[in-house]
């Protein structure tokens, strides 16, 4: 926060907030402070933004008092929309109290809190989990080696040197069966994911949809400790309908992969309130619905009538 009230370590388009347009910036501070709570619809007028990423100067204002700690959010408006008040209001005084501290400190005991999370991990997945800097973690990753809060050890296969936190215990095997959001902790940083699952994932929701390996909006599949699979879905409120557009098996997934899946499928279709759950047309070549069909013992790809209820819309 307070290299972002010098314009620092922030994104291109807010540093000016910190110098030429500090004044835009206190007047919607003065604005916030003066009518409470708001949002960027509320301030942005006729220069609304046009879409998601494209932000009025309004918006970029209200980031860089959120960067810098003048602002906190106090809830969302939809999935999206931040609503902005003043810091002291929003966050605990108790907590408003409390010395800053260091970088250096900051820094450290959020890389603690990275290793208890992950148990063993790489400096570079010990820097991502609180998403820092890599020239700012060497020093603190190297106080925690020397403290004893995390060992250097050495992994089968890993390439990289690995740390261990002190209080880690043994794991212990892992049922159950998940679909996880693409911005799952699981999955967020995709070099560890791939090293600990030989799971390579990438988030295509920005590739052209010739250039898809997987799909638009694809959850991968966790199984009994493993990924396993992967689907592409859709919601389709005015259908009622959650849509199974593309979906994909691992090579090494066990043969209860599909089944365990549909009963994911019709779970998540249930919690949100959709009653079918439908393949798409363009699914149905795909090796996953495939092989649901060989499991189910029939020649046809129709799956109207499958025992797992899946429904095949012309």
């Amino acid at each position: 926060m307070k290299r972002a009230l010098r314009g620092e370590g922030v994104w291109k388009q807010l540093e000016p907030f910190a110098s030429e347009k500090r004044a835009v910036a206190d007047a919607m501070l003065a604005r916030i402070s003066a009518e409470g709570p708001l949002a960027a619809s509320d301030v942005a007028g006729t220069k609304a933004s046009k879409g998601m990423w494209v932000w009025s100067e309004a918006k970029h204002a209200l980031e860089w008092l959120f960067w810098a700690g003048l602002i906190a959010a106090t809830h969302r408006r939809g999935s999206f929309e931040r609503v902005y008040d003043l810091s002291e209001r929003v966050l605990p005084r108790a907590i408003l109290r409390l010395p800053t501290p260091s970088g250096v400190d900051a820094r450290r005991t959020l890389l603690a809190r990275s290793a208890e999370a992950l148990g063993i991990a790489t400096a570079d997945d010990l820097r991502d989990y609180y998403r820092i800097p890599a020239a700012d973690a060497r020093l603190p990753i190297e106080q925690l080696v020397e403290e004893g809060t995390i060992v250097p050890v050495r992994v089968r296969g890993w390439r990289q040197q690995a740390y261990l936190h002190k209080d880690v215990r043994a794991g212990r095997r892992i049922t159950g069966a998940a679909l996880l959001s693409p911005f799952d902790p699981l999955i967020w940083h995709r070099p560890r994911t791939e090293r600990l699952f030989c799971f390579r994932y990438r988030l295509e929701i920005y590739t052209p949809a010739p250039k898809r390996e997987h799909g638009y909006y694809v959850l991968p599949f966790l199984l009994d400790g493993a990924l396993v699979a992967r689907v592409d879905l859709k919601a389709d409120r005015k259908a009622g309908a959650l849509i199974v557009q593309r979906a994909h098996v691992e090579p090494e997934a066990p043969r209860y992969t599909v089944e365990r899946l549909i009963e994911e499928l019709r779970f998540m279709a249930s919690w949100l309130g959709l009653p079918d759950l439908v393949a798409a047309p363009a699914a149905v070549t795909d090796p996953l619905l495939a092989t649901l069909c060989a499991e189910t013992r029939q020649e046809s790809v129709d799956l109207t009538s499958s025992l797992f209820g899946i429904v095949v819309h012309e």
